[in-house]
């Protein structure tokens, strides 16, 4: 008999009952904006503010609207002006080279390679020559370290600011190194379908007080930088105020009190995908025609996704694989089709700027098969799923 999956891939665990109660006495006092408080009360982001930054190890938080938001801003935070280069992945999703150009700066991509982070010879090649981008946007695609401390050496030997996008790896660690900890900035969402969930919303850390004075003042704080807990004291803004720009993008006390509890069980959260997703990993091993992706020692992830590779197949079959899982209740997305496709996408479906080909990362891209593991899904569930695409990657393969 056939197996059918009959499971949802968009379908998000229910809102804990403390977050929607917590939400709710907002609703009933009324006071929604992050600044409409009582007295030295402190508010909903602001307290959500203060626990993030202790969480992630950093000395300063801020949340904002979203987590492209928090991108561009951490970009103008760090000094990016119009007409800069700044490079990013090959691999990476809409939003990355879109904050670059919402600053009227120029994204300059990145090679990917078969563990699908960042080239690092290719990024070596592309620091070595004179004149080249002084910041690096470093997306940590569907939840994929590269190697953080060899990244870091290469970028600080060419003075290149380094911002993590954390979409993904909200979480995660290399070599004990909180993901978003690395560089000068670290931007985080809480998106849907990310790690946390408040529909929309960012958040973003940092060590340098300037930094995260200047992104307070570009999310709209006016001059209440004041009601800041995790922020730099008041001599810092003294220096910049003036000179910021106002760009509203802040977070709402409704938003921060859904997501306080769900960032207080992040940790068993995690414990809980990384559990399915070894669950789907294992049942694909071994599969003729498809490739593991294997995870470094050194990276504590977040599996909140999968991937694999058809590394050189034909795009018939590949599209022929998408169609039989999807036929089985699988829902999978490839990363080579020429057009972007909803939430899937690569770095030539992006013309802001003339960009070259990239025909190694091309190569790797054409492979790229993924799929998200949402909490929902039961460990026979995964266990289903990879039976599924098994099964089908297998029968594709043999059929040549």
């Amino acid at each position: 008999m056939t197996e059918i999956f009959t499971g949802s891939f968009t379908q998000q665990e229910p809102i804990p009952e403390e977050a929607i109660e917590a939400a709710v006495e907002v609703m009933r006092h009324g006071r929604l904006h992050r600044y409409n408080v009582l007295g030295d009360e402190a508010g909903e982001v602001t307290l959500l503010e203060e626990e993030f930054a202790a969480q992630m190890e950093a000395p300063y938080a801020l949340a904002v609207a979203s987590g492209g938001y928090a991108l561009a801003t951490a970009l103008r935070a760090v000094g990016v002006k119009p007409g800069d280069r700044v490079l990013t992945n090959a691999f990476t999703l809409a939003p990355v080279p879109g904050s670059i150009a919402a600053v009227g700066a120029v994204p300059v991509y990145v090679g990917v390679n078969e563990t699908l982070t960042l080239d690092l010879e290719d990024l070596e090649r592309q620091l070595s020559v004179d004149g080249h981008p002084r910041v690096l946007m470093l997306s940590h695609m569907r939840g994929h370290l590269c190697d953080m401390d060899r990244l870091m050496a290469i970028c600080d030997a060419s003075d290149v600011a380094v911002i993590e996008d954390c979409a993904h790896t909200m979480g995660a660690r290399w070599n004990g190194v909180l993901s978003g900890r690395h560089g000068v900035v670290g931007c985080y969402s809480c998106q849907t379908y990310k790690h946390v969930n408040s529909g929309e919303g960012g958040l973003l850390v940092t060590s340098d007080p300037e930094i995260a004075a200047r992104a307070i003042m570009l999310s709209g704080s006016y001059m209440l930088y004041s009601r800041h807990r995790a922020a730099p004291g008041p001599e810092v803004f003294e220096r910049i105020k003036y000179e910021t720009p106002n760009i509203s993008g802040r977070m709402d006390n409704v938003r921060a009190a859904i997501l306080r509890p769900q960032l207080r069980d992040l940790e068993q959260q995690v414990q809980r995908w990384n559990a399915r997703y070894r669950q789907v990993e294992e049942g694909l091993r071994d599969t003729p025609g498809l490739t593991v992706v294997e995870r470094p020692e050194k990276e504590a992830y977040v599996g909140s996704s999968i991937q694999f590779l058809l590394l050189d197949w034909r795009e018939e079959a590949v599209r022929e694989v998408l169609r039989r899982c999807a036929a089985r209740g699988v829902e999978l997305k490839w990363f080579g089709t020429p057009e972007p496709v909803a939430f899937t996408s690569r770095y030539d479906s992006w013309r802001y700027a003339e960009t070259p080909r990239l025909p190694q990362s091309d190569r790797i891209l054409a492979g790229i098969v993924d799929m998200r593991v949402p909490l929902t899904f039961s460990l026979a569930d995964c266990a289903q799923i990879a039976r599924i695409i098994r099964a089908e990657v297998g029968a594709v393969f043999q059929e040549g």
